[in-house]
């Protein structure tokens, strides 16, 4: 792990707080992630399945929890199952985790070898009633790959099919909502890691330099302070891609007079910091850029002091969609009379059917944490302790003008608080900033 060891009471609170939400008699199996194939012979840089990495805290592929809280034998009450590391692996692939390091990292009372699983899973299933199994609901997420999580139901249900089982997905979406003051702590040293990337970029940039090399930069200053690189792919989009909102390519030069829109985030003991900067090529906006920033800018402040208790995600974009169309009708690109129409005769009106839709086009926020687009819905009421992006832009593909702008906000009982509050965002800084 290149991220400073995160402290195991955080696991084992997650653990703890979770068994106060299931029935009795009951089992809880959570997988790990596999290694998944990049070619014939490699596998991608592996990454913890996030609901089994916030209760245990282990990266390492194919780890397995149990958690049978009232089973007679104390020592299969909560079990952490891994691969097991002989030489001849270790000399091939590297150190996997002996016992006494797994118990160190995640506060595990018991930890035992993947080959023992099977034999204790059949003694544990004569004592329970519900079994809770994981998979993946965030409702952004679609794959016709049968993942590791559904293979592992089916590997069970078959092999048990008379219990009766349960979702724990719900249960551990609730807990990874609101973040732990030791979430937290990790989540402001990757954005910490991400302003400090952006300051790096702030002094390469220049007229003539290609995406590719800007993204190169970000993932320099990543790596050389532990994260474990970016917690989504990099958009590095000047001039007109910058209204390609994920616009995948990165390959572009950046001319002269254009902007360049950078929206990026250090994962961070597989935490996620995500930002959004729109920047001049040649550090000096001209002065429609400038106003159009500003109005954005304007609606970020104005929106973040919105982020509070009991307001949801669509809530507040239609709050900010109203924000964000009184500026487009500043800046020329609405018409007030029009506006006023569509406001006293179609109140209600779909957000993809408005007006400002076509210079506005994205939501404002999403929940963050293990995932830079975290579990949790657009209807979930927020409650201090939960951490959303606030992000509005405005785009005009025909001017070549796209700007976003995106701070990561805690939700407080008070105030929110902006973990990226120290990232320089004023036009006046951000030039000034270019001209050292």
């Amino acid at each position: 792990m290149k991220y400073r060891s995160i402290p195991s009471e955080l696991f084992v609170r997650n653990r703890e707080k979770l068994l106060q939400m299931i029935k009795p008699n009951s089992v809880v199996l959570v997988c790990g992630n596999d290694e998944s194939p990049r070619s014939g012979d490699q596998f991608f840089t592996y990454r913890q399945n996030p609901d089994l990495f916030y209760l245990t805290g282990i990266d390492q592929e194919r780890t397995i929890l149990m958690l049978a809280p009232e089973h007679p034998n104390p020592k299969y009450r909560e079990i952490l199952f891994l691969v097991y590391g002989d030489k001849t692996m270790e000399t091939w692939y590297g150190h996997k985790f002996t016992e006494e390091e797994a118990k160190k990292i995640s506060g595990a009372k018991t930890v035992k070898w993947l080959s023992e699983f099977d034999s204790i899973l059949g003694d544990v299933m004569q004592h329970v009633e519900f079994v809770y199994m994981n998979t993946n609901e965030n409702p952004r997420f679609s794959t016709s790959v049968p993942y590791k999580d559904l293979r592992f139901i089916s590997q069970v249900k078959n092999r048990f099919p008379l219990h009766e089982y349960k979702r724990v997905a719900p249960l551990i979406t609730k807990l990874r909502l609101k973040k732990d003051e030791k979430e937290v702590e990790v989540i402001q040293n990757a954005c910490k890691i991400t302003n400090d990337a952006f300051h790096r970029v702030l002094k390469f940039m220049r007229p003539g330099v290609m995406e590719y090399e800007i993204e190169a930069e970000i993932t320099h200053e990543f790596l050389r302070q532990g994260a474990s690189g970016h917690a989504y792919s990099p958009i590095i989009a000047s001039g007109r891609n910058a209204c390609i909102l994920h616009y995948p390519d990165n390959d572009k030069p950046c001319l002269d007079g254009d902007l360049i829109l950078l929206d990026f985030g250090a994962e961070y003991g597989n935490y996620a910091a995500d930002t959004t900067r729109t920047i001049p090529v040649n550090g000096k906006f001209s002065p429609r850029q400038r106003q159009v920033y500003e109005a954005v800018l304007r609606v970020m402040k104005q929106a973040i002091n919105l982020m509070v208790p009991g307001k949801t995600i669509n809530s507040l974009n239609l709050e900010v969609d109203a924000l964000i169309t009184d500026e487009l009708v500043n800046l020329g690109l609405l018409k007030a009379e029009e506006v006023a129409k569509e406001r006293k005769e179609k109140p209600n009106l779909e957000r993809e059917k408005k007006l400002a839709f076509k210079y506005f086009m994205h939501g404002n926020s999403h929940f963050m944490g293990l995932d830079v687009h975290d579990v949790g819905s657009k209807d979930t009421p927020f409650e201090p302790g939960m951490l959303l992006s606030c992000e509005p832009g405005i785009y005009i593909p025909e001017e070549n003008i796209g700007i976003r702008l995106e701070n990561d906000i805690l939700i407080t009982d008070g105030k929110p608080i902006d973990l990226l509050a120290s990232e320089p965002i004023e036009p006046d800084d951000i030039e000034a900033l270019m001209r050292r």
